[in-house]
């Protein structure tokens, strides 16, 4: 698949893609075929853990990866890349959250209509799970940038725009209220 025809001009260096003052030159197609495969996943599992919604995450994912090619960003290595991919899906999550819910029977999902299929799911993840969706969205995407992509409170702060002193305490706060909640429900 070519990235190009999908997005013209921006792997291409063409058009506005990089600021004029970064020297590094843009992400080939395979350069960003090896750079979707490594991250999609993990990004993916993040927007759909704080969402609790797949579709969202589906959709959310395939935004995501638009606008960090579109973006006029310096390309500074993976990690650099990564946390600027995170960063992009927070913001976008966080305007998901703020927009208005519509009440249309259209965007009902099917799944309320359909019976679930019993899926087997690992002891801990039956415990999490409960706990997570008592959480407050903020509070299940530290947990989970923390323990599940193993960022570091400074990578945590650049993701989620909070400032970087305050993660500390704000994953403190959170892992007690998921000790609690899972204390609650006889998990721990």
């Amino acid at each position: 698949m070519s990235w190009e025809s999908i997005i013209p001009n921006v792997l291409a260096g063409k058009g506005q893609a990089l600021a004029p003052s970064t020297s590094v030159a843009p992400m080939d197609n395979e350069q960003f075929a090896a750079f979707y495969a490594r991250s999609a996943r993990s990004l993916w599992a993040y927007l759909a853990r704080v969402s609790r919604d797949p579709a969202l995450a589906d959709d959310l994912t395939q935004e995501s990866y638009v606008r960090f090619l579109c973006a006029d960003h310096p390309l500074d290595g993976e990690v650099a890349a990564r946390r600027y991919l995170f960063r992009i899906a927070t913001n976008l999550l966080r305007d998901h959250w703020r927009r208005p819910q519509s009440s249309s029977i259209d965007e009902v999902p099917e799944e309320i209509f359909k019976a679930k299929c019993a899926i087997a799911q690992s002891d801990s993840q039956a415990m999490l799970e409960p706990a997570m969706a008592l959480m407050r969205p903020r509070d299940r995407q530290l947990l989970w940038l923390a323990y599940a992509e193993g960022y570091s409170h400074h990578e945590i702060a650049e993701v989620t725009g909070l400032a970087s002193a305050s993660i500390r305490l704000l994953l403190f706060r959170a892992r007690r209220k998921m000790a609690r909640l899972l204390r609650e429900s006889g998990g721990a």
